[in-house]
């Protein structure tokens, strides 16, 4: 038995559509391969929407250090803190001089020891500190850096490189900057120390990266 075809009323209403979708399948990728789609990805970004975000991100081709720093601070956001590492690590070497690169970096490796075995987090906690301290190094008036660089001295064990002394030149750095940053973990110093001790044990990572911004 033959089949019935459609009325052309039904073909014709069914064109405008078919005509968007062949345009977006053209648009999209010279969207996402404009600046407007890098910052289109930004505002997604900056709106929590992270896996609309990726998705502009992973179109743009060729990628550069931009792209790859928000592709990992979007992994990194959604809890893809091997990927985000690992993504970042080639914003770092697409732009090796870049602070914030260094600095996101860092945070990625020190989730990744926060949620590691007893095994290998400590491997990752020694590269968040040496990004912390690599991103200052590259920017001493980056703030944010100075801060995560502050909580991971003061947190970490001495083996990973902590250090109440270290801690205290950092925030001596940090208040000739922002005299409010530089003085607010001050009167806590003891007791955070205190607290820092009794909850250490082989493995363990300071929580430095925990105090994340989106903006930057």
């Amino acid at each position: 038995m033959n089949r019935r075809r459609p009325p052309k009323r039904r073909l014709r209403a069914r064109l405008p559509a078919l005509r968007c979708n062949l345009v977006l399948l053209v648009v999209w990728p010279l969207l996402a391969a404009s600046p407007a789609g890098l910052e289109q990805a930004r505002k997604l970004y900056q709106l929590t929407d992270y896996e609309a975000s990726l998705k502009i991100l992973q179109a743009i081709q060729p990628k550069d250090g931009p792209v790859y720093a928000l592709i990992g601070r979007n992994d990194y956001m959604q809890g893809e803190y091997k990927k985000a590492t690992e993504v970042l690590e080639k914003a770092v070497a697409a732009e090796p001089n870049n602070s914030e690169y260094e600095l996101w970096l860092g945070r990625a490796f020190g989730r990744r020891a926060e949620t590691a075995s007893p095994f290998t987090a400590p491997s990752h906690a020694n590269k968040a500190r040496e990004h912390f301290e690599k991103a200052v190094q590259l920017n001493p008036r980056n703030i944010d850096a100075l801060s995560d660089l502050f909580e991971y001295y003061l947190e970490a064990p001495g083996f990973l490189g902590g250090g109440l002394d270290k801690a205290v030149g950092v925030a001596g750095r940090m208040a000739s900057i922002d005299p409010v940053e530089g003085q607010w973990g001050r009167p806590a110093w003891p007791r955070r120390k205190r607290n820092s001790a009794a909850r250490r044990s082989i493995g363990s990572a300071p929580r430095s990266w925990r105090r994340t911004r989106l903006a930057g």
